[in-house]
């Protein structure tokens, strides 16, 4: 259980942890993204890794705003895999099963996130 003095609980170090992985994969993720778009290639990745860096700050911050922007590439990610491949399965798979695994556990962060915010709020943090 939390409290006001600033202990972290494991289920918050995870969430930071979680966080550090996003931040690092939208890194990778806007490098070579930025190196596949300047040669012809899609800039999927420059996007998307954008939202993953912009996630994993927000994560680090304990900020809900970090699991959503996380979903919403998530979804990106989908729409983006079906654009390409179509209803492929094997296709898909490559394109959307890491994103996916990473965004179950990235929604299952919301809660802890949710109280990390209300915990800053109550120290008079914004």
């Amino acid at each position: 259980m939390p409290n006001l003095q600033g202990n972290r609980t494991l289920t918050e170090w995870l969430t930071l942890l979680l966080g550090v992985i996003v931040l690092l994969v939208g890194l990778f993720f806007v490098i070579g993204g930025a190196d596949l778009a300047m040669l012809g290639g899609s800039t999927y990745y420059v996007l998307c890794g954008i939202l993953l860096v912009a996630s994993g700050v927000f994560m680090l911050m304990g900020r809900t705003l970090g699991a959503f922007l996380y979903l919403g590439a998530l979804a990106y990610t989908w729409v983006w895999s079906f654009w390409e491949v179509g209803f492929s399965p094997i296709d898909l798979l490559p394109r959307a099963f890491g994103p996916t695994i990473l965004g179950i556990l990235v929604a299952l962060t919301i809660p802890v996130l949710r109280r990390m915010e209300s915990r800053r709020t109550l120290r008079g943090a914004v």
